[in-house]
This record gives structure tokens, C-alpha cells and sequence, in this order.
């Protein structure tokens, strides 16, 4: 399957692991379970890894802002 669009992209990844980068320099790794137009995106089995990729906490079912991300990598 092609992806011509951004929220193509989104789309084969839902239900997949992701890894998500905040502005901030945050990131999480967890299963993409939805997302909306603005990118507003949920994740669940969600946990905050630190700068080398090592688990930090697990976080559970998170909702993370559009605007506050930055890369959205599927894993």
C-alpha cells in the first residue's frame, strides 16, 4: 500500500508500537491506538524512555497534544 498522505502514514500504524518525540525532548513508546486531524494522539501500554531508549515509567493510556510533538516513528 502506497501512502500519499501524512494520516496515511498515521493509518497503517494504528494498533503498532510507536515511538513518539515531544518538543520538549521527551519521548514514549507505546501502541498507536488513535489520532485525530490536528494530531492530538492517544497511546496505550505507554512508557517514557530516556535519551539512550531505555524505559524510564510506565505511563499506561496517554493523550499527547499535536502541537507538543515532533516525530511520530513507527517501531
Amino acid at each position: 500500500m502506497t501512502s500519499d498522505r501524512p494520516l496515511d502514514l498515521l493509518n497503517e500504524a494504528k494498533n503498532k508500537r510507536v515511538m513518539v518525540e515531544l518538543k520538549n525532548k521527551q519521548r514514549y513508546v507505546g501502541i498507536l491506538k488513535a489520532f485525530d486531524i490536528h494530531i492530538n494522539t492517544v497511546i496505550d501500554e505507554a512508557q517514557e524512555i530516556d535519551e539512550e531508549g531505555n524505559p524510564k515509567r510506565s505511563i499506561g493510556k496517554v493523550f499527547l497534544r499535536g502541537d507538543t510533538i515532533v516525530i511520530i516513528s513507527s517501531q
